[in-house]
Order: structure tokens, then sequence, then C-alpha cells
């Protein structure tokens, strides 16, 4: 179908592909998003070198997708500036995160986007899809609700069933999530920090007890952390009280 010329309003949705294979195979995914109105795609150590003509011709007229790619040495300067983050798999994956459908993802991709967060969606080399420590660099899996016999989609469908989803949901955009005058959602920054605070008094409790299960408990709380999508005066609240609650054993052993 013959796709219309307009520009389309700027998303902060951003599209990252790791490791692709095939520069044909990206120049789909370009022409899937655009069909979408999504314009950034980034390319996570691409197989064959960058830019290419091929691309350019399976792109199908979305050049603009195609020229603006930005190449990346590694995933995590890739998603280095984007605060949420969603990882596509169509494989169980022993970690603790939420799984979202593609429609699902998008709805809550646009409640969070009028609160200035960038937000990525990860997808996998076309033969093999995302390692399991890359899964792991994610707030959400998406996993698309297909035959479970052949869940097996190319690259470029892939692209397109998130792109449509992300479409199509603003049609009928929910209303955004509301924050207090002066806060704004929390960085990944912030989070990480107030991780390491918590998992440190909580080892100074032995909380984190036996050994070989803190790995596990350590993802359970960080999930449950990410999924209440905290504020930064939250985060500075956690932190308070993790402190309040850490002085007062420490009071008790005295007396």
């Amino acid at each position: 179908m013959a796709g219309s010329d307009a520009t389309p309003a700027p998303s902060k949705l951003v599209i990252v592909l790791v490791r692709p294979q095939l520069a044909e195979n990206v120049g789909a995914a370009a022409r899937a998003m655009w069909n979408a109105g999504l314009g950034e795609l980034r390319l996570v150590r691409p197989r064959e070198p960058w830019p290419s003509p091929r691309a350019h011709a399976a792109a199908s007229g979305a050049d603009r997708v195609v020229e603006g790619t930005k190449v990346f040495d590694r995933l995590e300067d890739a998603i280095a500036d984007l605060h949420r983050l969603y990882a596509t798999t169509a494989r169980p994956r022993d970690l603790v995160k939420p799984v979202l459908s593609p429609r699902q993802a998008a709805l809550e991709m646009r409640q969070r986007a009028p609160a200035g967060e960038g937000i990525g969606v990860l997808f996998g080399p076309e033969r093999t899809g995302l390692e399991s420590d890359e899964v792991a660099l994610a707030d959400v899996v998406i996993t698309a609700p297909l035959n479970p016999a052949y869940a097996s989609l190319n690259l470029a469908q892939a692209v397109l069933l998130v792109s449509y989803e992300w479409f199509q949901s603003g049609l009928d955009e929910p209303a955004p999530q509301q924050f207090d005058r002066g806060q704004r959602p929390a960085t990944r920054a912030e989070l990480q920090e107030l991780f390491q605070h918590l998992e440190s008094e909580l080892d100074a409790a032995n909380f984190l007890f036996p050994p070989h299960l803190r790995p596990t408990m350590v993802k359970n709380i960080r999930s449950m952390l990410v999924r209440t999508a905290l504020t930064e005066q939250e985060v500075r609240t956690l932190h308070g009280i993790v402190t309040s609650l850490a002085g007062r054993k420490w009071q008790r052993q005295r007396g």
C-alpha cells in the first residue's frame, strides 16, 4: 500500500536492532517503522557495513529513517539516554520481569511518553534473538501471543507488530501519567543508587540469605521497584526510609 508523504509528529519511541545480520532486513524494518510514524533507529554492531545501498532499496522510500540511523559498538551506549526499556523475545527466560503483549506495551509506552521519558524497544538478531544478558537490561519483556508451535517472526515483521500497536494506541491516546509540580520520573542512575543502598542494608541485616538465592531475590526486589514507576521524590523518600530503619537497628544493638 502506498504511504503518505506527511511528516509524522515527533515520537519518543526508539527502535534498537541488536547485531542485525542483513542490511535488507534493516531496510525492511525501517520501512515498517515509517509506516507507523517512527523515525529513530539505532543499530548495535550490525554484521554488514553501514550505510548500505541494499538497506535503502529495501526501505522503499523510508530513506529518512535509514539516513538518520545511528550505529553503536555497545548496547549500553545505544540505550544510555533512555529511561524505559522493552525487550522483544518469543522464548521463556529465567528472569523476573513483567511480560506484556505488543498492545499492552504500546499502551504503557503512551502513558509514559508525555512525562518526557526516553523509551526504547530492543530486537535481537534474525537467527538467535536477544541473549539473556541483553534482555536483563530491559524493564519489560514484550512477547506476541502467537501460535505456540510456531512463534517465529522475521525482523521486519517483529518491528512492524510493535510499531503498529504503538501507532494504533495513539489514535485513542489514554490520559498521560500525572506528576506533581516539580517532580519527574526517576532516572536509571537514581534507581541504581537506590538499589545499591537498599541491597547493602539488606545484606547487613542478613535478609539476602542464603547466598545462592541472593541473585534471584535481588532481581525480584528490583523488578518490584521498577514496576512502581518511582518519581525522583519517591526515590529520595525510600532512601530516607532505608536509612532510618538501618539507624534504628543500630540504636537497638547499642542499647
